[in-house]
């Protein structure tokens, strides 16, 4: 007897094979394909999927939720996507391990503009310890890896110096232990201090570790460096040569502001691609992007950690001078918009301009951010027209992409990616624009970034696999997140089930939490 039985609808297995009509049962976690009559099986559940499509479950290869999901276990706007798995640590800035609790709360805090900072207990310090908040106690799997922001405060503290070789050794021997107890690969972000104080040669060591462990490196580039068009993919294409591991860049696109088209990023992958590096990319299917406001702000001014920052931004004469090196992330300060403010007096702002709230407070731009700043404790985070939208379905159509939402579910105005990102492409580049085939969408969200991460029995429709599952409708789902009106669930996917345990049914959220730490093996 099964607990599951889903009858009736189009299987898309996840490798990209055209659908085929078939049942499929769910016993104690994993899949059975069944052909033929299933009119005599006996299941628990019977679920008719006639007229909708079953694939596996949706696998976000950049998730912002390693704090969020701990408060809001239910993960509503990304299951109401058919997402079951997140890949978390993104960007350099994770969360284990901190053998100082002083240092994890201060990256909470300065990374709070872009994962938030709700009010649970910050009382783990390993990689194990960590996982285990999220095993059976929230609605999707998580996957983990680690930044080297953790690696490089447990080493050398918030110190921006070259590290020598000792504190090499030491950031070697924390990523070393992170993989073993499950993390997959190590990530950085190189606009993100503390981690990008990291040079070229430091990456290279440690990517050598990670590579000898089977992990790979998953990279937000350093997109101040050189030309900050093609010189940023380059070094971590040259970081990735000298050290063999296989290359993830995440949020591959085009800025408006860069001065060539999508075309020459794509040849630099390419050629790596053909030259025998393991490489890939994903990106998220909108034209606007966010992060913590903090970014635009230059590094001296992070040098010490957040203690040290607050200093700068309460100092006049340092705001005289950040006057002088700090522009828009942007076309221009009324191209990037606020969010996450926690104090009440403060909540006006939000989803407003920058250059509008310069305007009602009667201030330059830098004083308004560093007096905002202080007064929500550094959390402030924005969101900005920042992507070429006509080179989008170039991007997700081509071989080396997969799906990653780079979703910030944080503020009364978070980009739209976070309720929309997986139905945008089912929707609009599939269904309406026809620029990619179903199948291969699919493929792209489920098997292709399992594949990446390095999960070895999820990903597909298929004997013995783990029970991921979606059922949707492939003419109804559609994203209903807008810029204006970012908080809306989507709509079409009918159900959702997670480690053969349903999460969504017809629609709405049973409130199961039954997602897992998912390991690295091996």
């Amino acid at each position: 007897m099964f607990d599951i039985l889903i009858k009736g609808g189009l299987v898309l297995d996840g490798a990209a094979n055209p659908g085929q009509y078939l049942s499929v049962g769910v016993k104690n976690n994993t899949i059975q394909l069944l052909r033929g009559d299933v009119s005599d099986i006996k299941a628990t559940q019977t679920i008719d999927a006639s007229g909708k499509v079953v694939s596996p479950g949706f696998i976000d290869v950049h998730a912002h939720s390693g704090l969020v999901i701990l408060s809001e276990p239910e993960h509503m706007p990304k299951v109401h996507q058919g997402v079951t798995t997140e890949l978390i640590g993104i960007d350099g800035n994770s969360y284990a391990p901190f053998y100082n609790n002083l240092d994890l709360k201060r990256m909470i805090q300065i990374n709070s503009g872009l994962d938030g900072d709700p009010d649970i207990d910050y009382n783990w310090s390993t990689v194990t310890d960590y996982l285990d908040l999220f095993d059976k106690k929230v609605a999707v799997n998580i996957a983990y890896v680690v930044g080297n922001s953790p690696l490089r405060v447990g080493a050398m503290g918030w110190s921006a110096n070259k590290a020598n070789s000792k504190e090499l050794d030491t950031q070697k021997g924390l990523l070393r232990e992170a993989m073993q107890e499950g993390a997959f690969g190590m990530s950085t972000g190189l606009d993100y201090p503390p981690g990008n104080y990291a040079d070229t040669d430091e990456l290279v060591a440690i990517a050598k570790e990670s590579e000898k462990l089977g992990g790979f490196y998953h990279t937000h580039v350093r997109y101040r460096l050189g030309d900050r068009y093609l010189d940023p993919f380059r070094e971590a294409i040259d970081i990735g040569k000298r050290s063999g591991i296989p290359i993830h860049l995440t949020h591959m696109f085009r800025r408006t502001t860069n001065p060539g088209g999508i075309s020459r990023i794509f040849d630099l992958v390419e050629n790596a691609r053909d030259t025998g590096m393991d490489i890939t990319f994903d990106c998220f299917p909108y034209k606007y992007g966010g992060t913590r406001i903090l970014i635009i702000f230059p590094d001296w001014a992070h040098e010490g950690g957040p203690e040290q920052l607050i200093k700068v931004l309460s100092s006049q004469d340092a705001r005289e001078r950040l006057k002088t090196e700090v522009v828009p992330r942007s076309l221009g300060w009324d191209e990037m918009w606020l969010t996450y403010f926690k104090k009440p007096h403060n909540k006006r702002y939000e989803g407003k301009s920058i250059a509008l709230i310069s305007e009602m407070r009667k201030q330059h731009p830098v004083d308004a951010l560093c007096d905002l700043l202080l007064d929500e404790e550094l959390r402030v985070s924005y969101f900005a027209d920042a992507v070429d939208a006509r080179t989008i379905p170039d991007l997700i159509a081509h071989p080396l992409y997969m799906v990653g939402s780079d979703a910030l579910l944080i503020g009364d105005f978070p980009p739209p990616m976070g309720y929309g990102c997986f139905p945008v492409i089912l929707s609009e580049i599939v269904r309406e624009e026809k620029k990619l085939s179903l199948p291969e969408a699919i493929r792209k969200m489920t098997s292709y970034p399992a594949q990446r991460i390095g999960i070895k029995d999820r990903g597909l429709i298929k004997d013995n696999f783990k029970a991921d599952l979606v059922i949707f409708d492939p003419d109804e789902i559609k994203a209903n997140a807008t810029r204006q009106n970012p908080r809306q669930l989507s709509t079409g996917v009918e159900y959702v089930i997670v480690n053969g345990q349903v999460v969504i049914e017809k629609g709405n959220h049973t409130g199961v939490l039954p997602g897992r730490a998912l390991k690295r093996t091996g």
